[in-house]
């Protein structure tokens, strides 16, 4: 086995069922291998069969503490074995964002479970993709890990979209990012904001960092508490009591009134200059050029915000101790750049821990 696949495997933490029976009552069955009492309640949460509303969402997915989740829930036919069940979601737990791949392995458990009405078959086939990567069933499809290019699901959203809807304001949303802001993103729709969310870490895609995502929060202490323990991060949330926290966002961003804030702290870091005017129309140009796709958009934001970290360069020396590069302030004042740009040049080096202790 090739070592890049013994690694893979080695993602996934658990896999859990959870059901809603003919009482109306949800309930969480069963999981492998076993899983914490705060981990149970938060996934009871987030599988909408506890939603008042009865909305049916096919598939979610978030993180929480460094872990993620992706849910994928199903209405239970007349025909099925499974009597007493009306619906239920299958629970995988993982270190890595990967929707569409666990999206697809979800699906193969459902109808695992579906059939045979017992979890044995859905263990076998996790441990199988555990183990080897690889799960094969006849009636049920297969699964192979390594068809599943994390690149793909980092370009998975579309970029276009987000330009189309915010127009020049997109900058505001790189700009927040390249500083490891916060950002808040509310819409009614769960489905919105996750398509939403996941794309924005493309912005700053010199990084490639989606553990800054956080695709689906409740307003929930503890929820709250470990998102708040992050430095910046994207938060998803659907409810709209979400705009009343402001200790929650330095950008509030509604997307269903397609409205992007800037809380009143973060104003001064966020100041919009000579640079974010070119940044802003680079990233309109090139994703209302029709002949672009979303990845050749990206590209182009990524070069250009390149060229932004080559300006603060100069003004970068290595520290004392050799370990890494500083910011020479004295030296950044020197340029006599506008004050809007030598404040995010500045706010920038922060952001990238280049500030001298």
């Amino acid at each position: 086995m090739a070592a890049a696949e013994v690694v893979d495997t080695q993602l996934m933490l658990g896999v859990g069922l959870i059901e809603k029976d003919t009482n109306g009552e949800v309930l969480w069955v069963w999981c492998y291998p076993s899983t914490t009492a705060t981990l149970r309640n938060l996934l009871l949460r987030k599988c909408c069969l506890t939603d008042e509303n009865k909305l049916l969402h096919p598939f979610v997915f978030g993180q929480y503490r460094r872990t993620w989740f992706y849910i994928t829930t199903i209405e239970v036919p007349e025909s099925s074995i499974l009597k007493k069940v009306t619906h239920f979601s299958i629970v995988l737990t993982t270190k890595d964002f990967n929707p569409e791949k666990y999206a697809a392995f979800t699906r193969i458990l459902c109808r695992m479970y579906l059939k045979h009405g017992s979890p044995v078959k859905m263990m076998e086939s996790y441990i199988a993709v555990l183990t080897k990567g690889i799960c094969q069933s006849e009636e049920n499809g297969s699964f192979l890990s390594k068809d599943f290019d994390v690149r793909k699901a980092y370009l998975a959203g579309s970029i276009k979209d987000i330009v189309s809807q915010f127009g020049m304001e997109t900058v505001i949303l790189h700009t927040a990012l390249m500083l490891k802001k916060r950002i808040v993103v509310y819409h009614p729709k769960i489905e919105a904001v996750q398509e939403f969310t996941r794309t924005l870490p493309a912005l700053v895609w010199h990084r490639q960092d989606w553990t800054i995502l956080h695709s689906y929060v409740h307003l929930n202490a503890d929820e709250l508490e470990a998102l708040q323990m992050c430095t910046g991060y994207i938060a998803g949330f659907v409810d709209l009591e979400v705009s009343n926290r402001p200790d929650l966002y330095d950008v509030f961003v509604n997307l269903a009134e397609s409205e992007i804030t800037i809380a009143p702290l973060a104003k001064e870091a966020m100041a919009m200059g000579k640079l974010h005017k070119e940044m802003g129309q680079l990233i309109v140009q090139s994703a209302e050029d029709p002949e672009k796709s979303d990845s050749q958009v990206i590209q182009d934001i990524a070069l250009k915000t390149r060229e932004i970290f080559t300006n603060l360069a100069p003004f970068s020396e290595v520290s004392a101790d050799g370990e890494k590069r500083v910011l020479n302030l004295e030296a950044l004042k020197q340029k006599r750049f506008p004050p809007a740009t030598e404040n995010f040049l500045y706010h920038l080096a922060a952001a990238e821990q280049m500030l001298k202790i």
